[in-house]
C-alpha cells in the first residue's frame, strides 16, 4: 500500500544533509509567535468591553476555558493538516506521478551531489558509455573531450564555421542529461536530406546555435549544461583547433604520414602506428578542464579509439602535466575488441605501452580489462578480442572484470562497467561506493 503523499514529504524533510528541518522549526516559531502576539491582542480587546449579546455566543464563553481550548485546537489542527496536504499537493504535482516515490528521489540527489568527484577522459562512442554508468553514483562528473575530431557533420561545422568539433560534445552531453533517451535520439537525429542540412545531426547545430547565441563554442557549451540538466559538466581538453596526424609503418618498414583525425583508421589498415601527434603540438589546455583534474577523486581514461580519442587529451601538454600532478585514483579502461586501422592485434599491455610512449610512463595505477569473450568473433566493425597480456612491461595493476554489452558483446555494459570502477575507487579510498538508482 502506498503512503499518502504527505509522509513522503515527511520523509524528505528527516533526509539527512536536506537542511529542510531548520526552515520548518523556524516556520513554526514563526506561526507560534505570531499566535501568541494575536491572543495578547484579543485578551487586551476583551478586557476592553462590555460587548454585544451575539459575542458572548461567538466566542464560546457559555463553556469552560479547558474545553473551549480542546475545541479550538482540534479545529486549528484539522485546518493546518488539510491545507498543508493540499499545498503539498499542489507544489508536486508538476515534477510527480503516481508511480514515483519523490522522497527516493530527492535523497538520490543528495547522495549524488556529495558523490566522488570523477573526471573522464576521451571522446568517441566509449566515453558516454562511461557516463551513463557512473552517473547513477554521482553528479559530480567532468568529462574532457578531444577537439581533434575533423570527420563528417563536425568536420564540416568546424571547417564552415571555425567552431570546435562538436560531435563528441554532442554525444556526452546527451549521456549525462537527465531525459538521456530523449535527448539522445534528438541530438543524433540527421537530416536525410535538404541543401546544407543533409547529413548533418541536430545536436551539431543545436551547439553551432549556442555558440552563436552565445558568443563563444565555450560559452555556448557551458550554457548547454545547464539547459539540458546535465549531471556534471563537458569541457574540451582545449579551445584551440588542432589536427590529428599519425605516423604508420607498413609490413615493409617504409613510414607515412597521414594528416586528419578522420583518416587515420582508414590509411592505416594493414600498417602499424608508430606516433601520433598534434598540430600545433603545443595548445594551451583548457583551465576548467585541468582544475577538475587537480581536483578529482578519480580518472577514468577509456574506453575508445586508443589513438583518434584517448590519446589526443594527453598531447595537450597541460592535461598530462595535470594527470601527473593529481593525486586522485587514475584508471585506464581498455576496450574489449579491437580497433581496425589502429589497434589490430593489440592486447591490454600493447594498449597501456602506446599511452606510455605518448604521456610517459606510471600515469595510470590501474588498467579495468575484460576477462569473458564469447565464442564467436567481434561483430561491429572490430577485428578481434583484446586479450589479456601473458606478461605485463609497466608498473600498473591490471583488474579484470566481466564487462561486455550482452546486446553489443564488442562494447561496454554501463552499468557493469561503472560497478567495476567504484568498487575500484572503494578499494583505494577504504570506503563504500553504492549505486543510488
Amino acid at each position: 500500500m502506498r503512503r499518502p503523499r504527505l509522509f513522503r514529504s515527511i520523509r524528505i524533510w528527516l533526509i539527512p544533509g536536506i537542511h529542510v528541518k531548520r526552515w520548518l522549526i523556524a516556520l513554526l516559531l514563526g506561526i507560534t509567535l505570531i499566535s501568541l502576539g494575536l491572543a495578547y491582542l484579543l485578551r487586551a480587546a476583551y478586557l476592553a468591553g462590555p460587548y454585544p449579546p451575539f459575542v458572548y455566543w461567538m466566542t464560546l464563553q457559555f463553556l469552560p476555558h479547558a474545553l473551549r481550548a480542546v475545541l479550538l485546537g482540534t479545529a486549528g489542527i484539522i485546518l493546518t493538516t488539510l491545507g498543508f496536504i493540499k499545498l503539498n499537493q499542489s507544489l508536486l504535482a508538476p515534477f510527480t506521478s503516481p508511480d514515483e516515490d519523490v522522497a527516493a528521489q530527492v535523497y538520490r540527489h543528495r547522495r549524488r551531489q556529495r558523490g566522488p568527484r570523477i573526471v573522464c577522459i576521451g571522446g568517441g562512442t566509449g566515453m558516454p558509455s562511461v557516463l551513463r554508468g557512473v552517473k547513477a553514483y554521482t553528479d559530480n562528473i567532468t568529462a574532457v573531450v578531444t577537439v581533434a575530431d575533423d570527420g563528417g557533420s563536425s568536420g564540416r561545422l568546424r571547417r564552415e564555421m571555425g567552431l570546435l568539433p562538436p560531435g563528441d560534445f554532442r554525444n556526452n552531453l546527451a549521456a549525462l542529461s537527465e531525459a538521456e533517451t530523449i535527448t539522445r535520439r534528438l541530438f543524433q537525429y540527421r537530416f536525410p536530406e535538404g541543401t546544407g542540412l543533409r547529413g548533418h545531426a541536430f545536436g551539431n547545430l543545436y551547439l553551432a546555435a549556442m555558440a552563436g547565441v552565445t558568443g563563444s563554442f565555450e560559452q555556448g557549451l557551458l550554457m548547454s549544461n545547464r539547459v539540458l540538466a546535465v549531471r556534471g559538466r563537458v569541457l574540451p581538453s582545449t579551445l584551440s583547433l588542432v589536427q590529428l596526424l599519425a605516423d604508420v609503418v607498413d609490413d615493409e618498414g617504409r613510414i607515412e604520414r597521414i594528416v586528419g583525425e578522420s583518416l587515420i583508421p582508414k590509411l592505416g589498415r594493414g600498417k602499424r602506428i608508430r606516433h601520433v601527434y598534434l598540430e600545433p603540438d603545443d595548445p594551451p589546455a583548457y583551465p576548467e578542464s585541468i582544475k577538475a583534474i587537480l581536483n578529482a577523486d578519480m580518472i577514468i581514461a577509456g574506453p575508445g579509439s586508443l589513438y583518434t580519442s584517448v590519446i589526443p587529451n594527453l598531447l595537450v601538454p597541460g592535461i598530462a602535466e595535470a594527470l601527473r600532478a593529481s593525486r586522485a585514483l587514475k584508471v585506464y579502461v581498455c576496450n574489449i575488441a579491437t580497433q581496425p586501422g589502429e589497434t589490430d592485434g593489440y592486447d591490454v599491455d600493447d594498449h597501456m605501452q602506446a599511452l606510455e610512449q605518448h604521456a610517459g610512463r606510471n600515469l595510470f595505477q590501474y588498467v579495468l580489462a575484460n576477462d569473458k569473450w564469447p565464442m564467436k568473433p567481434p561483430p561491429g566493425g572490430a577485428s578481434e578480442w583484446v586479450p589479456l597480456p601473458e606478461a605485463q612491461r609497466g608498473a600498473y595493476r591490471l583488474m579484470t572484470a566481466s564487462l561486455q554489452d550482452p546486446e553489443r558483446p564488442w562494447r561496454h555494459d554501463p552499468e557493469k562497467m561503472a560497478r567495476a570502477l567504484m568498487d575500484l575507487l572503494a578499494q583505494h579510498t577504504g570506503g563504500h561506493a553504492g549505486r543510488l538508482d
